[in-house]
């Protein structure tokens, strides 16, 4: 468990995804697992810090390797002057109090027609609403998730606060990990 706002120094390679899924330029590094073993959790957690001296903020995917891997936006990107394949310098710090995470619009409408579900979720714990959003959104197709949402108001009406059988670090199941990295080439 990480001490309270110590902070973690890294260097890592900035990396393009072979595959972004958009039109979207983005980058992204995997942190060293020595990194990853002293933030607060396995799955999705909340950092604030520096890319070589320029502050952010994002929330760190799990890597399902126990370790996790940071998307880097293009604006952020042109923000901190950073270039793909380049050594990259991070700080890093777990946020004192994790953020409440922005509920998928779809699993509002959802429990907006289960007030017990609703109710429930309203009395979860921020990590824990994490993970029930973490479960839906890593679906693989538009039917699954459908499922999710539906069996995730179940639950919660049910009174249970917690997704049961997720592991939100990916490890057990394989089912996360860190986008493949395209090759680049240097000249």
């Amino acid at each position: 468990m990480a001490k309270k706002n110590q902070i973690h120094k890294f260097e890592a390679a900035l990396l393009r995804p072979a595959k972004t899924g958009d039109n979207d330029s983005w980058a992204f590094v995997v942190l060293p697992k020595k990194i990853s073993e002293n933030l607060p959790r396995r799955g999705r957690t909340t950092v604030e810090g520096k890319i070589h001296g320029h502050p952010f903020q994002a929330t760190l995917e799990p890597d399902g390797q126990l370790s996790h891997w940071l998307k880097i936006d293009e604006n952020l990107q042109k923000a901190a002057c950073l270039d793909i394949g380049e050594i990259v310098t991070f700080e890093i710090f777990s946020m004192e109090k994790e953020p409440e995470p922005e509920v998928p619009l779809d699993l509002q409408e959802a429990l907006s027609t289960v007030p017990e579900a609703h109710k429930v979720w309203n009395k979860t714990t921020t990590i824990a609403r994490i993970d029930w959003i973490h479960w839906i959104e890593s679906a693989k197709q538009s039917r699954t998730r459908t499922k999710r949402i539906n069996d995730a108001c179940a639950m919660l009406s049910e009174g249970k606060k917690r997704v049961c059988c997720f592991d939100p670090s990916g490890y057990y199941s394989k089912a996360f990990k860190a986008p493949e990295a395209a090759v680049v080439v240097t000249q």
